[in-house]
């Protein structure tokens, strides 16, 4: 019967916590608009590649032992899914066993994974989650939040009570070794490695909200860019502000870092999306679509504050849904469409198989991944202006601007469903191209880049009476 009473209690806390959250946001959501519309005007910043090209990266969330494990496997989900991004989730437990002491054969492992997508052409991101507290992608932080364990230990990490040693120091250190490895390895600042998230969905155990953001969090992440910039110039390094609230659509209070590196910062943004009323497995239906969309949408504006604040470009740290809920397909449709409107790049959670991954054992696609599989913007030689996958048309629209110092094709990826005979063109200026027909790949070059001159894209299905161009 006590367990029964406790259940019970456990699940009405849950509730109660989500509905303030929901009536808060339902609050800030009034007057949602676009982020135009609500005063963020700032031009966002694209991650680029050696050539300047603007990233428009699409993949999934894995941990070492989710990663491909091959080089056939990491082809299989480029043919299930077209992606061109892995973000992968180190522990940090797994990195550092014992206090100062590292697992080399750990990172070893890592380092052979991202080989494997790397002979794909993919992007690799790798985060560190502190394994400790803290809640997981899909689960509402009321679970983390009343377990007094989990609090003590997030506030011992953090400093904010206990006379523990300083284990923010033994984490950055543990970055640091991580460089130093990646370095000594022959992977530092090039593909495919792109960067390092500092910390995955950081929670702040007693200390939540600004005071948690602006304070320790900051520090914290102050600490870490300052030592691994002493072994690593070159890499992105990626923040994430708190777990849980911003996930649903709540302002962030991160404010801006320094980059100690010459020449530009390199300091990416990183949120994750799990509105409310999706989180953990709810459907997206009736209200509960409602409010996902409403909690979308501040996210959306929030996001952009934050980023332009930082003046930081943004990569989307995590987001998914349960595939056996009702309208899952219908939120990742739309999930997708807020992205590209966004014009930011994103890792779905997770590869590990089941209901929340396109996967329902290893190599074998669910109904999900032909939903994931989408038409999307790889790389743009200029500034992306606006694009956009019109799922129901079949047209994919790209507007950009060419820039100084950009050189090579903009290359764009075009689902095989969609498009099983390639592309037909249509481009306002002078241009060369060439259609990978195995990888789907449609890469356009114009002849005589102007910067700051214009250009529409349009992308269509080509018939098969119909050559590519």
């Amino acid at each position: 019967m006590r367990r029964r009473i406790r259940s019970r209690r456990s699940r009405l806390r849950r509730l109660l916590v989500t509905l303030v959250v929901i009536a808060c946001a339902a609050g800030l959501l009034v007057h949602v608009g676009t982020p135009s519309a609500q005063g963020v005007s700032a031009a966002p910043r694209f991650l680029t590649d050696g050539q300047g090209r603007a990233l428009i990266l699409d993949g999934l969330d894995a941990d070492a032992g989710s990663a491909v494990g091959s080089g056939p496997a990491a082809a299989a989900e480029y043919d299930a899914l077209g992606d061109d991004y892995a973000r992968i989730v180190l522990r940090w437990s797994q990195v550092e066993p014992r206090p100062g002491r590292y697992d080399d054969a750990y990172l070893a492992g890592v380092v052979q994974r991202i080989g494997w997508y790397a002979a794909q052409g993919d992007h690799v991101v790798l985060a560190m989650e502190q394994d400790a507290y803290g809640p997981p992608p899909g689960t509402p932080v009321a679970l983390a939040a009343v377990d007094a364990a989990s609090t003590q230990a997030a506030d011992e990490f953090w400093g904010t009570r206990g006379d523990r040693p300083d284990l923010r120091q033994s984490y950055a250190a543990a970055w640091v070794h991580i460089a130093d490895y990646l370095d000594r390895h022959g992977m530092k600042g090039v593909d495919p490695i792109l960067g390092f998230d500092l910390m995955d969905r950081p929670w702040g155990g007693s200390v939540q909200g600004a005071a948690f953001e602006s304070g320790p969090l900051a520090q914290f992440y102050q600490r870490v860019i300052d030592d691994i910039r002493a072994v690593d110039p070159e890499h992105w390094l990626f923040v994430e502000p708190e777990a849980a609230a911003t996930d649903w659509g709540m302002p962030s209070a991160l404010p801006a870092l320094t980059d100690p590196r010459s020449g530009g910062a390199r300091i990416g943004y990183a949120p994750q999306l799990y509105p409310a009323p999706l989180d953990p497995s709810g459907s997206y239906s009736g209200t509960s679509a409602f409010m996902a969309d409403r909690a979308e949408a501040s996210w959306q504006i929030q996001v952009a504050r934050t980023a332009a604040r930082l003046d930081a470009p943004v990569l989307v740290g995590g987001w998914t849904v349960n595939d056996n809920s009702i309208g899952a397909h219908l939120y990742v449709d739309h999930t997708q469409a807020l992205f590209d409107q966004m014009m930011v790049g994103s890792a779905y959670w997770s590869a590990t198989p089941g209901p929340y991954s396109p996967w329902t054992k290893p190599g074998q696609p669910s109904d999900l991944a032909n939903v994931l599989q989408t038409a999307y913007p790889r790389a743009v030689a200029g500034v992306p202006v606006e694009f956009d996958y019109d799922k129901g048309t079949l047209v994919f629209t790209l507007q950009f601007r060419d820039a100084a110092g950009v050189s090579g094709s903009t290359d764009v990826y075009l689902p095989p469903s969609d498009f099983p005979n390639g592309p037909q063109i249509e481009f306002d200026a002078e241009y060369t191209y060439a259609w990978d027909p195995v990888r789907h790949i449609l890469s356009l070059t114009e002849k005589k880049p102007v910067p700051g001159t214009l250009h529409t894209l349009q992308l269509t299905p080509s018939t098969p009476v119909q050559n590519v161009g």
